[in-house]
């Protein structure tokens, strides 16, 4: 590995607790960041701007992407940061390196998106980066990564370590039991039969992670849910306020460029969802009763409960599935999807990817999502995204619910 695996339970107890299984390869971008740095650097925007590179320019029909590196950065081992150490492993891609301080990319196709692509952060090998802080120990179970301490580079006494936990349970009890002193990303603070919010010389700060978006898939190939009508209709009896999070206005974060306020046409009206569903219940000589399997992941029941009784109120009956894993079937499936900053969102809604779970078919759509990745002008991308916007609305294969809260508990 490189790093010295020794002693660690000196620093475990003021260690950052996370809760997910990590390989060295996946390490969560919160960690990553600190010890490295892409070419460029994403806002919550949506914007690239320069990070290693201080420049770039974009020709050849927008497939070339040329990088202008800053001249004053070493990696961790102190050496010069130079284009040939610069080892992003794509395919399909023609590099070039025409000096120290110059790399061009060259793609078959234009893809806007690639420069929310070259924000990943450069190793020169292993966690050899270009950021403040450095690998100093590491510990795995299997190829999963246990325990991890980075030190400042330029101080060694600035030292922060993270603790890695299977589930949320589990996190709760090491900070309970001081193993660790900070937990970040918890989904909600209960704990047992009290809250954390209750403990003593405890902090708790609420965020909202729009990075996720929860949301109502519905599969456009059942026999049901494949009628605009029947879906329509659920979307507008979707309540308008969720205590779990902060309800979505659509499929972009709000701080995204590509969001458009105001596009939500569905606020809740249970006056017009019941219209909407007899009128479905008559085309399609529907029984009066209307009956749909929930699916559900455990962690999203009571949004599940909650919609299954305002379904019930005009007149849906609704069996609930708790499953652990998006369906390979399903009717209805409530779970969630992670925001990429860029606003491409080809691989969930273009009809000729896997990834499109709801089974989706819409040409108009396809053509658009199309057109939003081939484009770089980031205005011409913001009116591409308007349309998405628009008309992923009048034909909707999703309810977009609410981006979730999420808790960093503290021990002062």
């Amino acid at each position: 590995m490189g790093f010295a695996i020794n002693e660690i339970t000196l620093f475990r107890k003021s260690a950052i607790g996370i809760v997910g299984a990590y390989t060295i390869d996946d390490l969560p971008y919160s960690i990553l960041y600190k010890v490295s740095s892409g070419l460029t650097e994403v806002g919550e925007d949506g914007i690239p701007v320069p990070s290693i590179a201080k420049s770039w320019k974009i020709d050849n029909n927008d497939k070339t992407y040329t990088f202008y590196l800053k001249k004053d950065l070493v990696f961790s081992d102190n050496i010069p940061l130079t284009s040939d150490l610069i080892n992003y492993p794509f395919s399909d891609v023609s590099i070039q390196r025409p000096d120290k301080y110059t790399i061009a990319f060259t793609l078959k196709n234009s893809y806007s998106p690639f420069l929310v692509t070259v924000s990943r952060p450069i190793f020169k090998s292993e966690f050899v980066g270009v950021g403040a802080y450095k690998v100093d120990d590491l510990k795995l179970n299997g190829n999963f990564v246990e325990f991890i301490r980075l030190v400042a580079v330029k101080n060694p006494k600035d030292i922060i370590s993270y603790q890695f936990y299977p589930t949320q349970d589990s996190l709760k009890i090491a900070f309970v039991l001081s193993e660790i002193s900070k937990i970040t990303g918890l989904e909600d603070v209960s704990f047992k039969n009290t809250n954390l919010y209750l403990f003593k010389n405890t902090s708790v700060v609420k965020s909202i992670d729009y990075h996720k978006l929860v949301t109502l898939f519905y599969n456009t190939n059942d026999k049901d849910l494949s009628s605009k009508t029947l879906r329509e209709s659920l979307s507008y009896s979707i309540p308008d306020s969720f205590s779990q999070g902060q309800k979505s206005n659509g499929p972009f974060s709000p701080l995204s460029f590509a969001n458009v306020p105001g596009q939500d046409l569905y606020k809740q009206d249970l006056r017009h969802a019941k219209t909407l569903l007899d009128k479905y219940k008559e085309s399609a000589t529907q029984s009066a009763k209307l009956l749909i399997t929930l699916s559900t992941l455990p962690k999203y029941k009571n949004t599940a409960q909650t919609i299954s009784s305002i379904w019930k109120s005009i007149g849906i009956e609704t069996n609930i599935k708790i499953v652990n894993e998006v369906p390979s079937n399903f009717q209805v499936f409530l779970g969630d999807f992670n925001l990429s900053k860029d606003p491409d969102q080809y691989p969930l809604w273009h009809s000729s990817q896997i990834s499109n779970i709801t089974r989706y078919n819409n040409l108009r759509i396809d053509k658009i999502l199309e057109d939003g990745r081939q484009t770089v002008d980031i205005e011409k991308r913001k009116s591409i995204y308007a349309d998405f916007q628009k008309y992923i609305f009048s034909d909707p294969p999703a309810s977009f619910l609410y981006f979730p809260y999420v808790y960093e508990v503290t021990r002062k």
